[in-house]
């Protein structure tokens, strides 16, 4: 079990959330140090994802914070990272091509789809949307009890994420929030909007 201190903060992308142009928010983002940094922009074609990865693997590299791409195996490959996160449907489609790569993320929305992606190589979870979030308007949250059962029925690390709230002054998971995914057992939380729209 973690402890609310403990709670890491994992940063998830969405260029179309930014203020600013999304290299400088990117930046701001690098300079809190998260555990680590989700390039989310999915909806690109691989080629031009390839490119704006190869762009942000070198800004997490120059602030030693590591990045973990999205979606594009080959994409990753070609860049040489060795962190891929996939939707389930993609982790069932690629699990078995996927030796080279060290750390494998997935998205799960259930204990049976927390268990499948342990059982097809995913070594971390994220586990929602446990609370109220604006990028899934009119959807109800899954909520603790959730999170907390994804959390017993896997070995892997679960991150909690949809609704977690960035605390302005530390730029970690603000505490009321951070207690209670502890509580769950998860290891820390994805922060989308608060990470793409924060200002110094």
């Amino acid at each position: 079990m973690y402890t609310s201190k403990e709670m890491q903060v994992v940063a998830v992308t969405n260029r179309s959330l930014c203020h600013r142009p999304f290299p400088e928010q990117l930046e701001m983002v690098c300079q809190t140090h998260p555990a680590f940094i989700i390039l989310r922009e999915k909806d690109l074609p691989a080629q031009e994802y390839e490119k704006l990865a190869a762009q942000v693997l070198e800004l997490c590299h120059s602030y030693e914070v590591p990045c973990v791409l999205h979606t594009y195996p080959d994409a990753a490959r070609a860049l040489g990272c060795t962190s891929i996160h996939l939707p389930l449907p993609l982790l069932r489609e690629y699990a078995h091509e996927l030796n080279d790569f060290t750390q494998i993320g997935s998205s799960v929305h259930s204990v049976e789809d927390a268990m499948e992606a342990e059982r097809l190589g995913a070594t971390y979870v994220t586990a929602g949307h446990v609370y109220v979030t604006d990028c899934k308007k009119g959807l109800a949250p899954r909520g603790l009890d959730f999170l907390r059962n994804v959390c017993k029925s896997v070995s892997i690390p679960v991150y909690a994420i949809g609704g977690i709230q960035l605390d302005a002054d530390t730029h970690t998971i603000a505490p009321d929030q951070a207690a209670e995914i502890a509580s769950c057992g998860a290891k820390g939380g994805c922060i989308m909007s608060g990470m793409m729209q924060f200002t110094p």
